[in-house]
């Protein structure tokens, strides 16, 4: 397995705020619940840990949102909490939740705070939920291949005592290694890099134990593939904190890799590449990582000639497996220009690297991802129709993307683009770009996300995403969270303390 400097095990600030954080006011317009003595005190009096400390609460209450960003080098965020809390445990989190729930405070839970569509922002003030005392892995079963672990473990630090002490590895490797932690892995769907192996972390989960909105601690699944009634653990993983707090969970694991294989091609078209993706995919071969980049991002990240699409592979595990499926990639990657697989290497030295963000927007720049599914019939026409949607959106320097996890159905494509405007236009740039490219791919029948979540940047799409359907999770909400205190704003979901002024 590839080694990862390890990070502080702590939340990591994305950038600087401006004058500083003591100083920092809320950019976004909503109502705001302030909290007062008597409630602080009664917080006090079920939580280990009760800060309200106006730099550390202008410091929680951000996340690696890069729109907040530029929001930061103003001297302000998304939006303040007016008091944090960090429980110790599991009781101390239900006391905390129930509070709320009892008092109409909103609640806004968090961990690394490393989500990019602002799901960690506590737009309506109240408390902010820091769950990184959560941490550490409690049991391992290396016979069922289980272990279960709380949900503020950062994942660098999961994955090393996993491999170290334990042998065995999850397998969930997002860019985001050192900034986030397995509880919001699961609060946002969230996919490692070798996703295609072992799965994103809706296959992975196996277990959860989640705090409701008024204070009721549950578990949820814990057996393999049973079937009683509805799956509940896929009720939680993805709700973002808005149908209950997670704070324990059992995941899958398996044992270290004993064999590995690398390979890379290159293409005339990304269309061409996409289609060897999904013939290797469904045949039953796709390697751990297989990954396509389009001619801007194969000539900026690894220097190529500005005309290649370059696909890279790295597949893991039983040799014999390894050999077989790299096989089948060679096999239908025989059209293609067979490059030398170092790129690949090269791919692993600075996949976990998000160093370039800040130095982008402390520039001038605005600069962001989108990640979304499709069908493989729909992959070209959805890559197409957004970048070009993104490219007319005045003031764009640039528009590109790659395919970055393979299914049997399609595949997740993932954007990039960055501009260059007047500091005062930079909000109305943002939400032109997003909306442009989020409108394209919805009209050629893609998804609005794949393991980045809804957040606050996303949540004007939601009805729209889910149709009909959007109703049920309204209702859900309703049943689940009747006081609607459980990260209010995000989602898309109605919030009992108004409206978020967001674009």
């Amino acid at each position: 397995m590839t080694e990862l400097a390890p990070g502080p095990g702590a939340p990591t600030a994305p950038i600087a705020i401006a004058r500083g954080a003591e100083q920092a006011t809320s950019h976004l317009a909503a109502p705001h619940v302030a909290v007062d003595r008597a409630f602080i005190e009664r917080l006090r009096g079920v939580c280990q840990t009760v800060v309200d400390d106006p730099a550390a609460l202008a410091e929680a209450s951000r996340d690696w949102w890069p729109l907040a960003m530029v929001w930061a080098t103003e001297g302000q965020v998304g939006g303040l909490a007016a008091v944090l809390a960090r429980p110790a445990d599991t009781d101390e989190v239900s006391a905390v939740v129930a509070l709320c729930h009892d008092a109409n405070v909103p609640v806004t839970p968090a961990g690394g705070r490393s989500s990019v569509v602002g799901g960690t922002v506590p737009v309506h003030g109240g408390v902010l939920l820091d769950l990184g005392a959560l941490s550490g892995i409690v049991a391992v079963d290396t016979t069922s291949m289980v272990v279960e672990v709380l949900a503020g473990t950062f994942g660098d630090t999961f994955e090393a005592e996993l491999q170290e002490h334990h042998g065995v590895t999850v397998g969930h490797w997002p860019q985001s290694m050192t900034l986030s932690t397995v509880g919001g892995w699961l609060a946002c769907r969230g996919a490692g890099q070798l996703s295609n192996r072992y799965g994103k972390i809706e296959d992975i989960v196996v277990g959860l134990e989640v705090v409701l909105a008024d204070g009721r601690v549950i578990r949820t699944g814990g057996q393999p593939r049973q079937a009683v009634g509805p799956d509940l653990d896929q009720l939680f993983v993805g709700c973002e904190g808005t149908l209950g707090v997670i704070t324990r969970a059992w995941l899958q694991c398996h044992p270290l890799p004993a064999h590995t294989a690398r390979a890379a091609y290159g293409f005339g078209s990304f269309a061409d590449a996409l289609e060897v993706m999904r013939r290797t995919t469904q045949r039953g071969a796709v390697p751990a990582v297989l990954r396509l980049y389009d001619e801007i991002e194969s000539q900026g990240n690894f220097e190529t000639d500005g005309k290649t699409h370059l696909l890279l592979a790295h597949d893991e595990g039983d040799a014999g497996l390894v050999d077989a499926r790299m096989a089948v990639l060679a096999e239908e990657c025989a059209a293609a220009e067979p490059l030398d697989d170092a790129l690949v290497e090269r791919w692993f030295g600075h996949r976990n690297n998000v160093s370039a963000l800040e130095a982008l927007i402390t520039k001038g720049y605005v600069v962001d991802t989108m990640e979304i599914t499709g069908p493989w019939a729909a992959l070209p026409d959805i890559y197409e129709a957004a970048t070009t949607a993104i490219r007319a959106v005045s003031g764009t320097l640039v528009a590109s993307a790659h395919q970055s996890h393979s299914y049997q159905t399609g595949g997740c494509l993932y954007f990039t683009f960055a501009a260059k405007v007047e500091p005062d236009d930079r909000d109305r740039y943002y939400a032109a770009a997003w909306d442009a490219g989020t409108r394209a791919v919805l009209a050629k029948g893609g998804s609005l996300s794949h393991h980045h979540g809804i957040g606050l940047n996303r949540a004007r799409f939601v009805a729209q995403a889910l149709g009909p359907a959007f109703d049920t999770l309204v209702a859900l909400k309703r049943a689940l969270d009747p006081h609607g205190v459980l990260n209010p704003g995000k989602l898309g979901l109605p919030s009992p303390f108004g409206e978020v002024a967001w674009p």
